[in-house]
């Protein structure tokens, strides 16, 4: 599409700043500066306090900016050389053509590119439309595809609000409310015709025509677009359809993920995109297989029936979820108000249509499952872990009467971070440093990360510890101000000065409070958790964050619970809970703190990512063996962790309660015996050496591996571009210490 000559977003914004600065437009419209070394160097010191104020928004932050302040940076020769120095890197990068992908697969082309399909992006905290693991992910993927120069669009929602904030009252309860977000101060572009018009496609949902306006985003060399609509000329209840991420019910969501599988392979087609592969990233796009159906339909005039084999051949799908339970289905009733109207343009009946989604065949009462369309729908399916790939196969046999579960047509992928987002710049610096400044190109490589043994133990542990201190200055400022914002009294907001002590051994536990992933876990036997967070010796601090859905009211339980801990005397200043989760406080815990707890029920985990994020940054992890940590855990001769420890065994109980007590008595043992002795083990210098060594381990073993550029290239060779299979080395195979 064309702008019929109007400036774009970055154009205008460009205009307004001094000739010497409007580049700062053309980064401020692209998150590829998210993810450089020096990433908020240029737009913080515009205004160090209103780069806080609005969320660390590139864009904002320079419509905001006043005249005199942006005339004297542009006169600041050294901020004009950081500025220039980013610049030329970046166009660099914008124009770069021996790509990874250039060289191994030469077939894929941006005129076909692979379509990522996800209900959440999590690309930055200035562009607040994720929710937690599934969107982040999302947002890594399209990074190391855009570092790979793999082609690729992304297809998501714009949320007006996006998903819930959360504050907490004086009772430790999760209170949840909204805000909307200004798209017109974001580093988005709204997609316009040759008129000049917001571009459009309709969408009928619920009798009613719904319009449905598209916009962009650049992730580095990815188009991520997104749908959207809340327009003027729609009904106000259809407005409200891209309102909040995973709010609503059933009505609610069935209806954005009409929007989200339709709606995008129609923009895809208003957009003139064709792409080679619709990724379908979990079950919420899945009717998407369905609009590229009846595409072809019309294009072919031939039946569905003689075009499925044709569109399952362009359709992948990644499964995430690792419980019957926790996948879309939606009643016949509901599929009756929503696509009576589609299955005529099919040409198929009902009985035809709602088979698509139906585990069992001929049960009129059957639901409509979209994780059941997905597999029925693409040629390739995978789980997000080996142990995922296992639980996914056995989960879907009902699906394949006539196979074995290890021949049910479900692989794995296992998920992986992207190092140069969740690496702490102080981390880069010094792997740039011992391990050569094109690290970050090179992360999949196992010779390199071996060198981590070349960085000297007094300067790994000094950054490390710096790190914890910028950790621990953030927590007390989020402390500090939810309890000014909650009227609490001038002693306990004063508290926060001394709450958390960067000496002492910092555990961090950051993630959705679902009751199945335990997050008071730790603090189930009171007495014994006490004895280990108050011993005055060798004390142990934890910092928690995260939230519980909306409708979740034992999750909400769970954080009300950690509150009342942090309020406990007995281990004052021991406990803290960051309110209102995000990227940025993520990254602040993943890069600060000494151990990453993670202790769901067995197998309920897909596959996690948040402990593979502190690996980059010289955390170790503690962890129930589920997930991805199946894989990069290992062990010595004594049968005790190399490079992280292991919370209970590689087995499971269906009895919850048995289990938690199993497991809580594994952490408490690892605690007491393993991990609290082996940190406050010092040479005559203050420095745990043998803590330093399981550091560089948890490195080097899970660096290589446990990254979105070998997760993309399995991707490619694997499932995008599966021809190339032979020619691709292998990445992911296990690396001894």
């Amino acid at each position: 599409m064309t702008n019929n000559g109007a400036l774009t977003s970055a154009q205008q914004l460009s205009k307004k700043l001094p000739q010497t600065l409007q580049r700062l437009a053309d980064l401020a419209y692209n998150y590829w500066w998210s993810w450089t070394t020096d990433r908020v160097f240029l737009f913080r010191n515009i205004d160090p306090e209103e780069w806080e104020n609005c969320g660390h928004n590139p864009v904002a932050i320079l419509e905001s900016a006043s005249y005199e302040r942006l005339t004297q940076l542009a006169e600041d020769p050294f901020y004009l050389k950081q500025l220039q120095s980013l610049v030329a890197e970046f166009d660099q990068y914008m124009a770069q053509q021996d790509t990874w992908v250039s060289r191994v697969a030469p077939q894929t082309s941006a005129e076909h590119p692979i379509a990522y399909f996800c209900a959440e992006f999590g690309i930055h905290e200035s562009l607040p439309i994720y929710s937690g693991g599934l969107g982040i992910l999302a947002g890594d993927h399209l990074k190391s595809a855009s570092d790979l120069g793999v082609p690729m669009v992304g297809i998501g929602l714009l949320y007006r609000q996006g998903y819930f904030r959360q504050r907490l009252n004086r009772s430790g309860w999760q209170e949840d409310y909204y805000v909307d977000n200004p798209f017109s101060k974001m580093p988005l572009e709204l997609i316009r015709n040759d008129q000049g018009e917001p571009l459009t496609i309709e969408l009928e949902i619920r009798q009613r025509c719904v319009k449905v306006q598209i916009w962009r985003t650049q992730v580095g060399r990815v188009s991520l677009y997104l749908l959207d609509t809340d327009r003027e000329d729609n009904d106000p209840i259809d407005r409200w359809l891209t309102g909040h991420l995973y709010g609503g019910n059933q009505d609610t969501r069935i209806a954005q993920e009409v929007v989200l599988g339709i709606g995008g392979v129609r923009a895809l087609s208003a957009l003139g995109i064709v792409p080679s592969v619709y990724h379908l990233n979990e079950g919420h796009a899945a009717f998407c297989t369905l609009e590229v159906a009846r595409q072809e339909m019309e294009r072919t005039g031939k039946s569905f029936y003689d075009v499925e084999a044709s569109v399952r051949d362009r359709c992948v799908f990644t499964t995430h979820t690792p419980v019957p339970a926790g996948h879309d289905v939606f009643s016949g009733d509901l599929m009756d108000s929503y696509f009576a109207h589609y299955w005529v343009q099919m040409k198929l009946s009902r009985e035809q249509f709602m088979a698509l989604g139906a585990r069992r065949l001929g049960d009129p009462w059957e639901p409509f499952g979209m994780t059941v369309l997905a597999l029925r729908m693409c040629r390739a399916a995978n789980g997000v872990s080996e142990l995922h790939g296992h639980v996914s196969r056995k989960m879907w046999t009902i699906l394949y009467p006539d196979r074995s579960e290890d021949k049910v047509p479900i692989g794995h992928i296992t998920n992986g971070v992207h190092a140069p987002t969740w690496t702490a710049p102080l981390m880069a610096d010094l792997y740039a440093k011992y391990l050569g400044e094109d690290w970050k190109t090179r992360v999949t490589s196992q010779e390199m990360w071996a060198k981590v043994d070349d960085i000297p133990d007094e300067e790994l542990w000094w950054r490390h510890q710096v790190l914890k201190e910028r950790l621990i200055a953030h927590t007390r400022f989020r402390v500090r101000k939810a309890r000014e914002q909650r009227g609490e009294s001038y002693e306990h907001i004063q508290a926060t000065e001394t709450l958390l002590d960067p000496n002492v051994l910092t555990i961090g536990f950051a993630r959705r409070f679902s009751p199945y992933k335990r997050g008071d876990l730790i603090l189930r036997d009171a007495q014994r958790a006490i004895k280990i967070f108050g011993n005055a010796e060798r004390p142990v601090q934890i910092v928690f964050a995260g939230k519980a859905h909306p409708a979740d009211e034992e999750g909400k339980r769970i954080i009300q619970r950690i509150m009342e801990w942090c309020r406990n005397n007995a281990i004052q200043n021991r406990v803290a809970l960051i309110e209102d989760y995000d990227i940025y406080t993520g990254q602040k815990l993943v890069q600060g703190v000494d151990v990453w707890l993670n202790n769901p029920r067995r197998p309920l985990e897909a596959s996690g990512t948040s402990g593979q994020k502190v690996c980059f940054n010289g955390g170790i992890n503690c962890s129930v063996l589920d997930g991805w940590w199946c894989e990069g855990y290992q062990t010595g001769p004594d049968g005790k962790g190399l490079n992280g420890w292991a919370i209970g065994e590689d087995a499971h109980t269906s009895d919850q309660e048995v289990q938690d007590r199993i497991d809580s008595q594994s952490l408490y043992q690892l605690l007491e015996e393993e991990i609290v002795p082996l940190y406050y083990d010092r040479d005559a210098h203050g420095i745990p050496r043998r803590w330093i060594q399981m550091m560089k381990a948890s490195i080097k073993t899970n660096a290589p591996l446990f990254n979105t550029d070998r997760m993309i290239s399995d991707y490619v060779s694997q499932v995008y571009v599966p021809e190339i299979a032979t020619s691709v080395a292998p990445i992911l195979a296990k690396v001894m210490v």
